[in-house]
């Protein structure tokens, strides 16, 4: 007896963007305001960053309700429904449930159901490794179209008295639909990880510190005698954020470009031949230097969101790119190098073409 042949989806020579999408929370945050938590001055902050003002979702506000925004947009934009969706990748690392995933809420929310929806955790690198996977997706023919969002709420899990990240960090949400095209759209990506390096940013306490102080709170009899045991203050017991900024500093400058220049060479392309540098907005001084060691002609935008949004993580480059494409329309069409590095450490990049 024969062995049946199986049937394979369709395959798609090529995958684009068809459509970008942001949400900003309508909370500014100036430096004047920073300083009211830590012993800092404006003119420090924008010397050092380059961060003016970030954005700040207010209670009222939640991750899922800036990734719905977006996403709406990005749909809008690109001029399909959320039922065309075949899939939903949400990029977060401030959705405040471990399971389930904010995508299968946001698909639920968009009219998407039921199609696949799944996380991703790779910080300031997510919406570059959504990237990547969608356009493997839709030229696989698992999918025709494919959102990727990237979503921050990252004033949830910072403590607003530490000076070394929770000061440069915003809130909001950016958003692509990704489906396929007749030439290339995305160049290959770039992308990889170095765990040496780990805890260079992350997390004061795991969720299971968390869970061990509730049980000897409980055994204790208060909260406060847990506390008083642990010798910390409440608040500090609360998972946030913390870097080495010197060392996330020097590994983003010398080993980005690195990656950056990968990622033209694998597309197939110059510096002179891009319209727009669209890096992950962390620091305006990390920017600045990328594009010298690019060597990047004048005439190339160069995105620098991060002054009015400050570093938003997995949502900064959609949020930066939307930003570039509403001042500079006649960016449309034009090559953009993306890339995203941040905590794991991870880092990922392509040459897109701008919708």
């Amino acid at each position: 007896m024969s062995t049946p042949v199986l049937r394979q989806s369709q395959l798609h020579d090529h995958s684009r963007i068809l459509g970008y999408g942001a949400y900003r929370p309508d909370v500014v945050v100036t430096n004047e305001d920073v300083c009211q938590w830590i012993e800092s001055s404006d003119e420090w902050i924008r010397q050092r960053t380059g961060i003016v003002t970030r954005h700040r979702a207010g209670a009222d506000t939640s991750l899922l309700d800036m990734a719905e925004g977006a996403a709406t947009e990005a749909l809008a934009k690109a001029g399909i429904e959320g039922s065309q969706l075949g899939a939903v990748i949400v990029s977060t690392v401030s959705h405040p449930y471990a399971t389930p995933s904010a995508a299968a809420a946001l698909a639920d929310r968009i009219g998407a159901t039921p199609a696949p929806a799944f996380d991703i955790s790779a910080a300031c690198a997510g919406y570059c490794y959504g990237i990547a996977q969608a356009d493997a997706l839709v030229r696989s023919g698992a999918a025709e179209y494919v959102l990727v969002v990237g979503a921050e709420k990252l004033s949830d899990v910072i403590d607003n008295t530490e000076r070394t990240i929770s000061f440069l960090l915003g809130d909001g949400a950016g958003a692509v639909v990704i489906g396929p095209s007749d030439t290339p759209g995305i160049g290959p990506s770039v992308w990889g990880s170095d765990g040496s390096k780990w805890d260079v940013i992350s997390m004061t306490h795991s969720l299971n510190e968390v869970r061990d102080l509730s049980l000897a709170a409980e055994a204790a009899g208060s909260l406060s005698a847990a506390v008083a045991e642990r010798g910390e203050p409440d608040h500090k017991l609360w998972p946030t954020l913390r870097q080495d900024g010197q060392s996330v500093f020097r590994w983003a400058v010398w080993e980005m470009a690195k990656v950056a220049k990968r990622a033209l060479e694998a597309a197939g392309v110059e510096p002179g031949d891009l319209a727009a540098f669209v890096p992950h907005q962390a620091n305006m001084r990390i920017i600045d230097e990328m594009v010298k060691q690019l060597k990047l002609p004048e005439n190339v935008v160069v995105a620098r969101d991060i002054a009015e949004a400050g570093n938003t993580s997995a949502a900064s480059i959609p949020l930066a790119t939307h930003r570039l494409l509403k001042e500079h329309p006649e960016l449309s069409g034009g090559l953009a190098l993306q890339i995203g590095f941040g905590a794991g450490l991870v880092f990922g990049a392509q040459v897109v073409v701008l919708p």
